[in-house]
């Protein structure tokens, strides 16, 4: 599922311990799952009945916790990991809310409130991998802050595709700020004021990842690789959004993948 959706991520997992990599795979399709549910082809027509289905994604994974023998692969692949890495599997109650949010049009109206969505996606997730990657307790919500920094380009790289869900993480205070509107994105118009917002928040994504660099060297030597080339990556693709002058609407940019080499080598050598 992971290699499928997200090569990428997929990708930096590759560079974990042999022993971390089952762990992230489960969480991964834990989460991929509850994302095909409200995002996927199959996904149910109406807002309720999607909710309704991560409720009982929900469910699986309150009787796989509870019971000890799931019947779900995924969910008993999570309640592994969750015993052999003593993961605060409690977070994915707080990432299904947040998942709920976007079973129905979402509009952003601030920054901190962006930040309360991500605290409830992104964040959650971080603060399972900071257990799973062995960090310190203390480094737990600069984990928070790494995932936040992973979705908040997502978002910036996902404008175009969002919007045709009816959704638009872009904060109406920014969009305000600069003169920009949502009907410039519904055109699929990126106007200088939308540009320039663009590069507002490409560099707030920039902060994200300044302020969470002590993740890395947190855990251990083997852990910090595929940590590195994680980061590398998303850098990589916040330089391609500036490359198209935060022309996000008529492309989707991606990192190609013959950068998907100097990356590796990069997050290998700052590894040394």
């Amino acid at each position: 599922m992971q290699r499928r959706y997200d090569p990428t991520y997929y990708l930096a997992t590759s560079r974990l311990p042999p022993d971390v990599r089952p762990g992230v795979h489960a969480l991964y399709g834990f989460v991929r799952i509850a994302d095909q549910l409200v995002d996927g082809s199959r996904r149910a027509p109406h807002p309720a009945a999607r909710k309704e289905a991560l409720d009982r994604w929900e469910g699986e994974l309150e009787r796989g916790l509870s019971r000890g023998r799931p019947s779900h692969p995924v969910i008993a692949a999570l309640v592994d990991a969750g015993r052999r890495h003593e993961l605060p599997l409690e977070e994915l109650h707080v990432y299904m809310s947040s998942m709920r949010v976007d079973c129905t049009p979402v509009r952003i109206e601030t920054w901190r409130e962006l930040e309360r969505y991500m605290r409830g996606s992104a964040a959650a997730v971080g603060l399972i991998m900071a257990s799973l990657l062995g960090a310190p307790a203390a480094e737990s919500w600069t984990f928070a802050r790494l995932g936040m920094a992973f979705q908040l380009t997502n978002f910036l790289r996902d404008v175009r595709e969002d919007y045709a869900l009816d959704r638009l993480y872009l904060p109406r205070e920014d969009l305000e700020r600069f003169g920009a509107r949502e009907a410039d994105v519904a055109a699929e118009v990126a106007t200088p004021a939308l540009r320039a917002m663009l590069a507002f928040e490409v560099a707030r994504a920039r902060r994200l990842f300044a302020e969470s660099a002590s993740a890395i060297p947190s855990v251990a030597p083997s852990i910090r690789p595929g940590m590195r080339l994680a980061r590398s990556l998303y850098l990589r693709l916040l330089d391609r959004i500036e490359a198209v002058d935060f022309d996000v609407l008529a492309r989707r940019p991606r990192v190609a993948p013959s950068q998907f080499g100097r990356a590796t080598v990069d997050a290998l050598r700052a590894a040394r």
